[in-house]
């Protein structure tokens, strides 16, 4: 560590060193950038001490095959150790290849849990020696919709240690975890920039799902006394015009479309044009297709979806003259990583705001949709099934008792069985 200039430990793992050596469940948070990575790989290699294993004895899941290099860099620079095998899995490489590599013996498996459920379903990975399970960047993991990978390796392990290192917490990765993991301790760190960058007043309202970001958009606007010259960020062209189709049932006539997708809709080529307009209140801007200018004479600035670059916000938010301008952002539990970082950026915590009374909260989520739907076409398919059954039955005459495959019975038993009946 002191080789590669690392002169003292950083928080993070000033607080989780010791309780992964002592074997405790940790679910640890802290900003990218804190140190989260350097402090399971060092757990990792005091752990297990020596390599020359002939099964896999600490996994370790990450999102993406980036990742997975990255993760396989940190373990080259910080192992001073030559018995460890160490290997990477990821989508990229043939699947029977990467069996072959496990089954030959390896103490630390670096995976993408989609492939690594792949090979273990084809008995390439031997799960019963594990002693440490790690989820990295657990909520990318969440966002990518990996939960169940995730939990099947997890309930394949008998017994071991979890870790869990994340930028944030939300209710969607508590569900993904609690089925597997032991009284685990939580730490939590933040490291926000030392210089406050001066912004323009900013609001974050954090809501469950897209539907309710809809009602909640709809809400608002209905105020044109305060709303009444706005701009809204989305991230594609296909969701500025499904909103603008959306927003009051697309019934209203001062809502347009920043360079629509068809030439036949109302929109317009250019944000100054929307200013001069006193007819158009609501301009819906496409991230990708929107050269960065001044948002000056804009009262209100809505985020519906994050920009995928955070400079693209900061750019927006920073302060630069005075002009009265509002940043609101609405954000589900998957956009918080990104807000952490804006927050990390700036050097400040962004205020949360309480969501309208009367705002209607949508509780059934595409997944629940989606689940429910599953559910029914099982039960169509069972329905289906119990009907051909009980038409095969009644088609079909029923073998004797004594005919039938399900016991050997000798034939003095047989002809008793006859005897029975007849009398």
């Amino acid at each position: 560590m002191s080789a590669l200039g690392y002169l003292s430990a950083k928080e993070i793992q000033l607080k989780t060193m010791s309780r992964i050596l002592g074997g405790q469940d940790i679910i640890a948070i802290g900003p990218e950038g804190s140190g989260k990575t350097t402090s399971y790989v060092l757990a990792t290699l005091m752990r297990l001490k020596t390599g020359g294993g002939d099964a896999p004895r600490a996994l370790i899941l990450v999102p993406t095959k980036e990742r997975v290099l990255e993760v396989l860099e940190y373990f080259n620079r910080l192992n001073r150790n030559s018995t460890f095998k160490i290997v990477g899995i990821h989508a990229d490489d043939p699947i029977d290849e990467q069996v072959d590599e496990l089954t030959d013996g390896v103490d630390i498996v670096i995976a993408i849990p989609s492939r690594a459920r792949a090979i273990y379903l084809k008995l390439g990975l031997n799960t019963n020696k594990i002693q440490m399970m790690i989820l990295d960047d657990a909520a990318d993991l969440v966002k990518q919709g990996l939960q169940l990978p995730i939990n099947e390796l997890a309930t394949s392990i008998q017994k071991c240690q979890h870790l869990v290192f994340t930028e944030v917490m939300h209710e969607r990765l508590d569900k993904m975890i609690a089925d597997f993991m032991f009284m685990p301790t939580t730490i939590e760190i933040e490291e926000l920039s030392e210089t406050v960058v001066e912004t323009y007043p900013q609001l974050v309202y954090q809501v469950p799902n897209f539907r309710t970001k809809l009602n909640l958009l709809n809400l608002l606007l209905k105020d044109t006394e305060v709303f009444d010259k706005v701009v809204v960020f989305v991230n594609t062209r296909l969701t500025a015009q499904t909103l603008a189709k959306d927003l009051f049932d697309g019934k209203a006539d001062d809502i347009f479309v920043y360079k629509p997708l068809f030439f036949d809709e109302a929109g317009f080529e250019s944000l100054d044009a929307f200013k001069i307009n006193n007819k158009a209140r609501v301009l819906i801007v496409a991230n990708e297709n929107f050269e960065e200018v001044k948002l000056s004479d804009i009262p209100f600035v809505i985020h519906f979806e994050l920009p995928e670059d955070r400079m693209r916000y900061l750019n927006r938010v920073i302060k630069t003259d005075e002009v009265d301008l509002v940043a609101l952002n609405f954000i589900t539990d998957l956009e918080l990583p990104e807000l952490r970082k804006i927050e990390q950026a700036i050097g400040q915590k962004i205020e949360e705001a309480d969501l309208p009374e009367d705002l209607l909260i949508e509780d059934s989520s595409k997944t629940a949709k989606q689940k429910s739907k599953h559910a029914k076409e099982l039960e169509r398919l069972e329905r289906q099934q119990a009907e051909e059954e009980a038409f095969r039955n009644a088609a079909f005459q029923q073998k004797k008792e004594s005919n039938a495959k399900t016991a050997n019975y000798s034939s003095g038993e047989k002809a008793r069985m006859n005897k029975q009946r007849k009398h």
